[in-house]
């Protein structure tokens, strides 16, 4: 499963990864260069002058939820406090780092 490297379009440039909402943008070499597909699942992300996804394969949003249910599930947005769906994904992964550097997740109170 790569259903972790999920990555929504961006309405004002690129995508956006679904985990820690950084931006990325589709290689140009891809097959769906020009397509501008809504939802993505990639492989692997390439840094150049931009982010890049590589080896990308489109997917609709619902299969997310169906295939990884304890990875994504669906939120009623009416029962959702403002302050939660303005909630961003922060990993413990900080994949710029080292492979076994992992950092402490903020602490709130």
């Amino acid at each position: 499963g790569y259903f972790t490297n999920a990555a929504k379009k961006d309405p004002q440039e690129g995508y956006r990864t679904i985990v820690d909402q950084n931006p990325v943008y589709i290689h140009p070499s891809s097959a769906v260069f020009n397509k501008s597909p809504e939802w993505v699942i990639y492989h692997e992300l390439v840094l150049t002058t931009k982010e890049y996804m590589r080896s990308i394969l489109v997917i609709d949003a619902k299969w997310l939820v169906e295939l990884a249910p304890s990875f994504y599930q669906t939120a009623d947005p009416n029962r959702m406090t403002k302050s939660k769906r303005m909630e961003k994904i922060e990993p413990l992964h900080d994949r710029f780092n080292p492979k076994d550097s992992w950092r402490l997740s903020k602490r709130k109170g």
